[in-house]
C-alpha cells in the first residue's frame, strides 16, 4: 500500500498566542473546510485540547458519500504543536502534525499529514484523480480563509507539496 505526505506552510501576520488558540481549538474546523464537504463536529470538541481527547465529525468526502470520522489527539505541546490520528474514517491512514512557529512579522502554519488511501490499487489509480486534486483543494479554500481572517505575512511564500513517500 502507497504511503503519501502533504506538507502545508502558511504564513500568517498573527501572534503565536491568537495562532494557537485558533487552531487548537476543534470547533473552528468547520470554519476553515469548505462547505460541500458536509463538515458536522458530532461530539467532542466541548473542551479545549488534550492528549486522549476523542473528536467525532461527519464529512461527505465525495458527492453523494457520508461517513464519520473519528480522530484522537495524540500530543499536544501547548502553543507549539499537537497531533491528531484517525482511528476511524474515509482513509487507511491519517496522521496530521499542525506545527506553530513562530517567524518574524507573524507565525508559519506548517502541517504534515502522512496518509494512506484504501481499496489497494484502485485507491493508488485514484490518488492522482480525486484524493490529491480534493486535498489540494481543500488546503487551498483554507489557506484563503485563514489569509481572509488573520492576513498574510507580507514577503512569506505559502507551499503546498503532497508527494509519494513509499
Amino acid at each position: 500500500m502507497q504511503l503519501y505526505q502533504l506538507n502545508s506552510k502558511q504564513g500568517l501576520a498573527i501572534g503565536k498566542k491568537e495562532a494557537w488558540e485558533f487552531l487548537s481549538s476543534p470547533k473552528n474546523l468547520k470554519e476553515i473546510t469548505p462547505e460541500h464537504m458536509g463538515f458536522h463536529i458530532l461530539s467532542g470538541a466541548e473542551r479545549p485540547m488534550f492528549p486522549g481527547q476523542i473528536i467525532q465529525y461527519k464529512v461527505s468526502p465525495f458527492p453523494g458519500f457520508t461517513t464519520k470520522w473519528v480522530s484522537e489527539i495524540t500530543h499536544v505541546d501547548y502553543g507549539n504543536y499537537f497531533v491528531d490520528v484517525q482511528l476511524f474514517g474515509p482513509y487507511a491512514l491519517w496522521h496530521h502534525k499542525h506545527f506553530i512557529n513562530e517567524i518574524d512579522g507573524g507565525v508559519e502554519m506548517e502541517d504534515v499529514i502522512d496518509y494512506k488511501i484504501p481499496f489497494g490499487l484502485l485507491g493508488q489509480l485514484a490518488h492522482p484523480l480525486i484524493v490529491k486534486k480534493q486535498l489540494n483543494q481543500i488546503f487551498a479554500f483554507r489557506e484563503a480563509k485563514l489569509s481572509e481572517r488573520f492576513g498574510d505575512l507580507p514577503g512569506y511564500k505559502n507551499s503546498l507539496e503532497i508527494k509519494s513517500i513509499t
